[in-house]
């Protein structure tokens, strides 16, 4: 994470320094709006079958899941957690698209999840494996309604979901270290006073 106190090797590949935040057109904002209304109807099935796709083809996101990591893969899909979790995620979607038109407002919400994924240990390279697997879920309840239009611009959402959520996790990853090397050096300032 670039902090010379941790021990650990860092997080992802990609710093936020070398993001180009991509952003929807109009024309893409109205495409997300128009189907989402059809989706927010599944939500809860939405959640659950997008988790347990994520798990399959990704069995490492699984770590990332206190609750999930050692449950086998046929118990997930009863689990009221993931329910919970799959029905949080959606909630997330339902807010960030209603402030497709309010960048600042949706700026905000993104980086202040990306902050609280630091604090869940939640690898920022598996953000965008959750966009794909949403895309794979509701193609089939948008049916005749799918294009490559439409798959395109969720695509870029959740694209710039994740790369907005990389930064507020990599501001917050600055903080902590900060408030650790501050901690630190408070504590060598207080035992040479004892000396």
């Amino acid at each position: 994470m670039g902090c010379t106190l941790s021990s650990e090797s860092e997080p992802h590949n990609e710093h936020v320094e070398d993001l180009t935040i991509v952003r929807l057109n109009e024309a893409q904002k109205e495409l997300v709006r128009k189907s989402w209304r059809a989706v927010q109807s599944d939500a809860t099935k939405a959640g659950v079958i997008m988790f347990v796709r994520l798990f399959e083809i990704h069995p490492e996101c699984k770590d990332a899941f206190f609750d999930f990591r050692d449950v086998a893969d046929l118990e997930i899909q009863a689990s009221r957690e993931l329910r919970a979790h799959g029905l949080r995620v959606l909630s997330f979607l339902e807010k960030s698209v209603a402030r497709l038109g309010k960048p600042e407002h949706l700026d905000e919400l993104i980086l202040e999840l990306g902050r609280k994924h630091y604090h869940y240990n939640s690898n920022p390279k598996y953000y965008m494996y959750l966009g794909t697997e949403f895309i794979r879920v509701i193609k089939p309840i948008l049916k005749e309604r799918w294009s490559s239009e439409l798959e395109n611009a969720w695509m870029t959402l959740f694209l710039y979901l994740t790369q907005m959520m990389k930064v507020g996790f990599e501001e917050e990853a600055r903080k902590q270290c900060h408030t650790a090397a501050l901690a630190l050096e408070t504590q060598r300032l207080g035992d040479r006073e004892v000396l």
